[in-house]
Parts: structure tokens; C-alpha cells; sequence
């Protein structure tokens, strides 16, 4: 271990140590939130729904956001009033805090979740794991230096008819695997465009920024829009399509870094902000087999076995030796042979909500302090992101790009290189 490592790790440690609750047998888990917009409402919602979680703390750059999650809390029967926090890192300061649920925009979810970690608390973060690929392995370096929980939002890994589907892949239900197809055909109208305005009242629009680089404030750069911003987001392969190409590979039984990858598309027909392409293919080549992905924003007509009615698409196809299998969210179907027999036809039998089932995954394994036990663990989602980035690298460089696994880069391209990881703004250094 190196100086720099070997003191960083320590002064995590000591980090760890004085900001850590024991955490009796009968005591609820003390949870903190951090952002509370669209997906950390639900975050709220999902725990409040969890006996063993008590909501204690409320973090989020908008003063408006904080007011909302209050009022939500008080109305489903709170007791205690959450402290509230403009600043995360007071937030992770907070004793009384045992782990964290991170549903900021993108950008921010790797020094959310290391900044949580060093100071003692177990992580729950939205998807994808990272913003780019350098953040996702400090992110799983920091995890285990400091023994910390956690678990990415990749809540299929949790829902037991896709838990049957990927089992039965594993055993040969199709035959060998050779093609993995992630679907996301999700439609997302233009976004138009907005000026430049003033910030609203109660807005830190600094920390919302964060790592990115400082721009003047629209209302397409915040609230959900950020998604299809490079400075915040990765278009919707890493907004819904992160969650099927985590199947992607779990169908594949975890591959990771692929040989090459080649990734075309672009932004048609909109004249909008956005800049993150809304017709989107991406293929990884693993040798002996590949993953495709697929993204799809404009008026499209659906795929496989999907419901044969326009609109959304998004799944996955397997294609195996013997026959293939659609994976969607409330089921899964199995064709084999020459004739494309149905084989299989199941559907979900009211497992319940996929994030209360997640985080009741996240909760357990916070008790038990055994990070195995966790459905989508910090490694399996950056795993599952980095393809993402993959992607997004070699459609912005125009270019098929070769990874070289021992030295962790593109061959001979410095240009794709670069994009591993970002130019951070001070102080939001990863």
C-alpha cells in the first residue's frame, strides 16, 4: 500500500470510528437522505413503507426539495422531525446517522457515496454507480478500505422473477448464451430550450454543480432535464438503460470489460438543449459472445416478445444455442428450437415494490456487515455502469475503441482516454 493510500485509508478509518452508532438488535437503522427530488422521493416513500428504517435526516441542495420530503414524512406518521442539511458532509457528520440513501443527479453519486463511506456510513446509491469509469473504481476501492455497505440502486437483482429468469440462463434453459440485447425504448419528448435565469431563492446552485464545471442556471440544467447534459448525466443508457445492461451482463453471468466496443447514434430530429443522443446503439465484443444495446427515444414500434402495442420496450433478449428468452420487468418467456416453441411463460406473483425489497436487501446486509449479501453490491453496479460509459465514450469519439484490461485504458487513444474520467472543479475532487 502507498503512503498516500496507506494514510488515506487510515484517516478513514478513524472516520469510521468516531461517526459510527452501535446498532442494538431492536434498534431501527437511522437513515439520511441525500437529494430529494424525483427518485429521492421515492426513496422516501420506500422507507417509510420499512419498519426497520427510521428516517432521521434530510439533505438536499434546494430549500423547497427539504420542505416537500418534511411534509411527506410528517403525513405518513413521523414522530420525529429529520434534521435538515444543505451540506451532505454535515449530514455525514451526524452520529445519530447509521447509512445514507444517495439520489442525487449522476454526477454526483461517486463522491456522495465516498464521502459517506469515509465517514462511517453504509451507502445505498442511485444508479448508475458512477459518472464515469475512474469514480466507479475509487468508489469500490473506498468501499472495502473502509468495510462499508454498499448497494446500487439496481433493483431487478432484487425482484425474484428476474432472479428465476437469470437462474434458469445460468442452467442452460436456452443453451449457451451467445447474445445479450438491452431494450431501453423509452419515449422522452424534446425538452425545448430555456435561457439563462437567476437562481431561484433557496437553491445552492454551486453544490448542485458540484464536480461539474460552472454554468449559468436554466431550468433544463436542473430537475430531471440534467440527465441529457454531459456535465451531469449520460443520456438514457445510463439513466434507464443502466438497469438492462446490468441484466445484460448478469444474463451473461457477470462479464465485464468487454474486448472492443463500438457505440453510433445521435440526437435527431429535435432542435432542444439536449445533447446526449436520443437514438443510441451500442455492441461489446466478449469473443465468444456480445451485448448490444439499444436506445430509443423518438415514436417507435416494440421488439421480441415484447406486449406487440406501441410505446415503451424495455427488456432484454437473450439469444442462446437451443432458443431465447425476453426479460421484462413483471415477467419473462422462453422460446426454443427450430419451430420457436413457447416453452415458458411466467409472470411476477406480487413480489411487491422493487426498492422496498432492495432496500430491505441494503438494511439486512447493513446488520450483518457482509457486503456478499448484497443483491447489486458497489462492484456489480460499477461494472454494470462502466459499459454505459463505454458506450458513450465511442459514440462522442466516433470511433470503435480496443480496452486493454491489464493497463485499465483504450489502446493507442488518448482522446477516448481522457474521457475515463473528468476535469473536476475544485473542491469537488474525485
Amino acid at each position: 500500500m502507498s503512503t498516500l493510500s496507506r494514510r488515506t485509508f487510515f484517516q478513514g478509518a478513524a472516520m469510521v470510528a468516531s461517526a459510527t452508532r452501535v446498532i442494538g438488535a431492536n434498534d431501527r437503522i437511522h437513515v439520511g437522505l441525500v437529494g430529494i427530488g424525483g427518485r429521492g422521493t421515492a426513496h422516501l416513500n420506500s422507507y417509510v413503507k420499512i419498519e426497520d428504517a427510521q428516517i432521521t435526516g434530510l439533505c438536499d441542495v434546494n430549500q423547497a426539495a427539504r420542505e416537500r420530503a418534511q411534509t411527506r414524512l410528517s403525513s405518513a406518521g413521523a414522530t420525529i422531525k429529520a434534521k435538515e442539511y444543505n451540506d451532505m458532509r454535515e449530514l455525514f457528520a451526524d452520529k445519530e446517522v447509521d447509512a445514507v440513501s444517495i439520489a442525487t443527479p449522476n454526477h454526483w453519486h461517486a463522491l456522495a457515496a465516498i464521502r459517506a463511506c469515509e465517514a462511517g456510513k453504509d451507502v445505498y446509491v442511485e444508479k448508475p454507480a458512477s459518472y464515469n469509469i475512474h469514480e466507479g473504481w475509487r468508489m469500490v476501492e473506498v468501499a472495502r478500505q473502509t468495510k462499508r455497505m454498499v448497494q446500487v440502486g439496481s433493483q431487478s437483482r432484487s425482484v425474484p422473477i428476474q432472479m428465476k429468469a437469470m437462474q434458469l440462463l445460468q442452467e442452460g434453459a436456452i443453451g449457451k448464451v451467445y447474445l445479450s440485447k438491452g431494450l431501453c425504448f423509452k419515449r422522452r419528448k424534446s425538452i425545448g430550450k430555456t435561457p439563462a435565469e437567476p437562481v431561484p431563492a433557496g437553491v445552492d446552485w454551486d453544490k448542485f454543480l458540484g464536480p461539474a464545471p460552472m454554468r449559468p442556471f436554466t431550468k433544463n440544467r436542473f430537475a430531471y432535464n440534467w440527465h441529457w447534459f454531459w456535465d451531469t448525466g449520460n443520456g438514457d443508457i445510463g439513466n434507464q438503460g443502466v438497469h438492462q445492461m446490468d441484466i445484460c451482463r448478469w444474463g451473461l453471468s457477470e462479464v465485464k470489460m468487454p474486448k472492443s466496443v463500438v457505440s453510433t447514434g445521435g440526437k435527431y430530429v429535435y432542435d432542444d438543449d439536449q445533447e446526449t443522443p436520443n437514438t443510441q446503439m451500442a455492441t461489446f465484443d466478449y469473443g465468444d459472445k456480445e451485448i448490444m444495446f439499444e436506445v430509443r427515444g423518438l415514436l417507435t414500434g416494440p421488439e421480441g416478445a415484447a406486449s406487440m402495442r406501441p410505446g415503451n420496450t424495455v427488456g432484454n433478449l437473450f439469444l442462446g444455442s437451443d432458443g431465447w428468452m425476453w426479460a421484462g420487468g413483471n415477467g419473462f418467456q422462453v422460446f426454443k428450437g427450430e419451430n420457436n416453441e413457447k416453452a415458458m411463460d411466467e409472470k411476477g406473483q406480487g413480489e411487491g415494490d422493487s426498492t422496498v425489497l432492495h432496500m430491505k436487501n441494503f438494511l439486512a446486509a447493513c446488520r450483518s456487515r457482509d457486503y456478499h449479501k448484497l443483491n447489486a453490491e458497489v462492484e456489480i453496479g460499477v461494472n454494470s455502469a462502466a459499459l454505459c460509459h463505454l458506450a458513450n465514450i465511442s459514440y462522442r469519439v466516433g470511433r470503435k475503441l480496443t480496452w486493454d484490461d491489464h493497463k485499465k485504458n483504450f489502446v493507442n487513444d488518448s482522446e477516448a482516454n481522457k474521457l475515463l474520467t473528468r476535469d473536476y472543479r475544485k473542491p469537488y475532487v474525485v
